[in-house]
């Protein structure tokens, strides 16, 4: 155990932590530099393709000291994007140690300080690392003053590197053999070990990425699962190096792949403890805190028969990303789909984007929406997660949203821009730090449903790119809230219903109706699109009759016949308005449930 080091990376996003893995790879000889895979740990298309890391990716490398000593290092490669924290929250659990990356041109950013101050409250050596001294703007001296001005840790032994070429690497290594501590634990204790990752593999079942804390796990051993109780046998034992290479033992303070023919996704949880069957440990390990889902949208089939795929697709998924929560519900113009819960709008696109592509289903997906809380007369209050299950607004004492509180980092001549688009989304300012000539730190509450659609791709564009936010949930707060119904040929559509501020309620309401007024085709009759709030209706489009000239074949004679023709078209318009369906086709769902669909 003295020779094990176990770290994370962890990094805004964009700062080089997978370049810089990439790095670690091939100076220890797991990767040949003969053959380089650029971001060798993203695995997934999705992380390439977008150039973020999603899943956080353990491998285990082999280091030669210079004092000639062989070490196991143990590297997990983290997310940097606010959707993806709590991946990075159960990567540290498995790390006695942090390398901090910090862009030298860009400093420090939203997400380095929320991921360190983790890492420090886990009691974790920290290591700070200065990356791309190699850029042209590189300003590594302002940047270590950062480190210890906003982030608080002393800086004066950061390792000033360059992932891209190289440079300086081998003394980072050497920094994480010197720095970081062994783990802890006693190999004569009964086996506990954590899970603290797992995926589904079609072929041998659910696979689990645990660390050894006490004991060690043998391949010839039963294990029991200590959450539920239920006892399996193991089919195999492995670690990543940087592919899965099976080993006889796991030992303390390791990490490893673990196997044992479970075919049921719904049988392993994140956080769990394993045990032995024949010798189980007393208590189990902490585990991790359950995390409650920040954003909530329907998961539809478009196929109305693919309900079952879609239950067992988010089953599967569910292993891999434990932040995903869902439950079934029904909707009147959907059909059969899953109400679930995201961590924030960039969790909802991937998660979306990885049941399409690695399930091959085809979905609808709702607006995105946050979880209120409402009080009725003589009644505590209680979580509302989709609008359409608000009561009537007689019974309504108060709606109370959930407000946060946001800390945003950003270039010093953008804070009027900010503090205005801020304003606009009914948030409340609670100071402003600058910290030099060019950073400056600006907090703000605001209304977590401001946030979700748009907040952050505006923020981008208002700080031309050179801005990031992080934020933690304060409280639920009341607030002039009402529900908006929006109604086709009289009749209520539950999937497009939705909560809004009473001051923007008729632009939300007006701007759905166009788009529907848009995709919607034509009928025989007229269709009235109505936005309502209660019974009073606040904004109307209509959608015009298609018309047949019931004329056309009369030639002259008495004007009488024509009248009679367009009278008896007349009542049989009415008749179909009365009766008759309107079918909103798919189109119009996705233009206007798509969470870019503006308001204004």
């Amino acid at each position: 155990m003295r020779h094990i080091r176990n770290f994370a990376i962890i990094a805004h996003i964009d700062h080089g932590k997978s370049t810089l893995a990439d790095r670690l790879l091939e100076r220890t000889g797991t990767l040949h530099s003969r053959a380089p895979v650029q971001q060798f740990l993203d695995k997934m298309d999705l992380e390439r393709e977008r150039g973020i890391t999603i899943k956080a990716q353990t491998v285990r490398m082999n280091y030669q000291a210079r004092d000639g000593q062989r070490y196991v290092l143990n590297l997990i490669d983290t997310p940097g994007h606010v959707d993806f924290h709590y991946e990075v929250s159960r990567s540290l659990a498995a790390c006695e140690g942090v390398l901090l990356v910090v862009d030298a041109a860009q400093g420090v950013e939203a997400q380095t300080v929320a991921n360190a101050e983790v890492a420090v409250a886990g009691g974790l050596e920290v290591i700070p690392v200065i990356n791309k001294i190699d850029l042209p703007n590189a300003d590594p001296d302002r940047v270590a003053a950062e480190i210890e001005d906003i982030v608080g840790i002393p800086s004066h032994d950061a390792v000033r590197i360059s992932a891209k070429t190289g440079e300086r690497v081998d003394e980072l290594l050497e920094a994480i053999v010197e720095r970081v501590p062994p783990p802890e634990g006693d190999p004569r204790e009964p086996l506990r070990a954590l899970i603290f990752d797992s995926w589904f593999d079609p072929y041998q079942g659910v696979a689990m990425l645990v660390r050894v804390k006490a004991g060690s796990l043998a391949h010839d051993r039963r294990i029991r699962l200590m959450s539920t109780g239920s006892e399996h046998d193991v089919s195999l034992l492995g670690v990543i190096a940087p592919e899965v290479n099976r080993v006889e033992r796991i030992e303390c303070g390791e990490v490893g792949v673990l196997l044992a023919n479970i075919r049921d996704p719904r049988a392993v949880w994140i956080g769990d403890t394993v045990t032995e069957a024949q010798m189980p440990a007393a208590e189990p390990l902490p585990g991790f805190h359950p995390l409650k889902p920040m954003v909530w949208s329907g998961l539809y089939p478009a196929d109305p028969g693919g309900y079952d795929g879609l239950r067992t697709a988010i089953e599967k998924l569910q292993l891999s990303d434990s932040s995903l929560s869902a439950e079934p519900e029904t909707s009147e113009a959907l059909g059969f789909g899953f109400r679930c819960g995201y961590l924030g709008l960039l969790h909802m696109e991937v998660v979306q984007e990885r049941l399409e592509r690695e399930y091959s289903l085809d979905l609808i997906i709702t607006a995105p929406t946050v979880v209120y809380q409402v009080r009725t007369r003589d009644e505590e209050p209680y979580e509302v997660h989709r609008p359409s299950s608000l009561p009537d607004p007689g019974e309504i004492e108060e709606i109370l949203e959930p407000r946060i509180l946001a800390q945003i980092h950003l270039p010093t001549p953008y804070i009027g821009s900010v503090i205005q688009l801020c304003q606009e989304r009914r948030g409340v300012q609670r100071d402003l730090v600058v910290h030099s000539d060019r950073r400056a730190v600006l907090r703000y509450d605001l209304p977590l449903a401001e946030v979700v659609v748009d907040f952050y791709d505006r923020l981008k564009s208002t700080t031309r790119g050179f801005g990031s936010m992080d934020y933690d949930f304060v409280e639920y707060r009341r607030d002039e809230l009402v529900k908006l119904d929006i109604l086709v040929s009289g009749k209520a559509v539950d999937a497009l219903t939705s909560i809004v501020h009473r001051s923007k309620a008729y632009r939300r309401g007006l701007a759905i109706l166009r788009q529907m007024r848009n995709h919607i085709p034509r009928q025989m009759f007229e269709v009235a699109l109505q936005a309502a709030v209660g019974s009073r209706v606040i904004a109307r489009e209509s959608i015009q009759a298609l018309r047949k000239n019931v004329t056309a074949k009369c030639y002259g004679g008495d004007v009488t016949r024509k009248r009679k023709l367009l009278e008896k078209q007349k009542e049989g318009k009415r008749r179909m308005k009365r009766v008759g369906n309107v079918e909103i086709p798919q189109e119009a769902f996705l233009a206007v449930l798509s969470p870019s669909e503006s308001d204004s």
